[in-house]
């Protein structure tokens, strides 16, 4: 199989309606594991993980129980399983917001683990409460695996940059915010305070970027980018870094988002996905921990 076919495409403009849908469903579940969760720094408490059929909250505790949330994206159902045995499923299909949401918490109630969430969606321009949202109602089960297909293999590939930095690291982890996937490394030194982000409370912000961090990602697209694509950034940003000389030849860097981008297509066509991948997370973080002046030497090994 070509590697185009093992790493499928993903237009944006194919599956826009889905994408909005779906970025919603995964902040219903997001939030109920945000408030049942204790902080962690960076926000890492509230994060999705790849499984080999979707997406999962892993455990999130209920008192002296758990449960866990599955998105199923091979069967297309929300599975929701506890500590006591209980399940409950609901079909991941053409519906709206505001029943997906009343079926989720509805799920939790009968399982007697009711949880109660901030209904109001975050890093949105128009921010409908889940319940009142009759807008999003799309789902395309093909672009919906397409999409899980991409994010088993940023899991794969983000996980072997991750194995030779002995530093502080954040795992592979999916963010419903941004509708985003992410590996962060960190210098070992405090930031200073961020100046906020578009739709995000400043103290959201601060805690995010409190220390210094070099982060790359996956983002399906949207606004000033039309297309999906990978992307590193580096914070806060040193002088020089916008020039330099990272690889594969396809990448950029966007003076409107301050970041480096990859695009997604350069990498699914390339000879080896993996190789192109590996090299613009490499290139961006040598950009970011040379021009920064990290302790290279301490932080680093050999992959192996």
């Amino acid at each position: 199989m070509r590697a185009a076919e093992t790493w499928p495409s993903l237009r944006l403009d194919e599956w826009q309606d889905t994408y909005a849908t779906l970025h919603m469903w995964t902040q219903v579940v997001g939030k109920i594991r945000l408030a049942q969760t204790p902080l962690v720094n960076h926000w890492w408490n509230v994060t999705l993980y790849v499984t080999p059929r979707g997406l999962t909250t892993g455990t999130i505790p209920h008192g002296t129980d758990a449960f866990r949330i599955d998105f199923d994206f091979v069967d297309h159902r929300l599975e929701i399983a506890t500590s006591r045995g209980g399940a409950f499923s609901t079909a991941l299909e053409p519906r709206t917001v505001a029943d997906f949401h009343a079926a989720v918490m509805g799920g939790l109630e009968e399982l007697g683990m009711p949880v109660d969430i901030w209904s109001k969606p975050m890093e949105v321009e128009i921010a409908i409460p889940f319940e009142k949202d009759l807008e999003h109602a799309s789902y395309d089960p093909d672009a919906a695996h397409r999409l899980w297909r991409i994010l088993v293999h940023c899991d794969r590939v983000f996980g072997d940059f991750r194995s030779c930095f002995v530093g502080k690291s954040s795992p592979a982890h999916f963010f419903w915010g941004a509708f985003d996937m992410a590996v962060t490394r960190f210098s070992g030194r405090t930031a200073p305070d961020h100046p906020g982000a578009p739709f995000l409370p400043p103290w959201v912000a601060r805690e995010a970027y409190s220390h210094e961090c070099s982060s790359g990602g996956f983002w399906p697209g949207g606004g000033p980018v039309p297309e999906p694509v990978f992307y590193s950034y580096v914070y806060p940003e040193p002088p020089g870094y916008r020039e330099w000389p990272v690889a594969p030849e396809a990448a950029y860097y966007s003076t409107d988002l301050s970041e480096y981008l990859l695009p997604y297509d350069a990498v699914r066509r390339a000879k080896s996905p993996d190789a192109a991948l590996l090299a613009f997370l490499q290139s961006t973080y040598d950009a970011a921990a040379d021009l920064g002046g990290w302790d290279r030497a301490a932080l680093e090994r050999k992959r192996s």
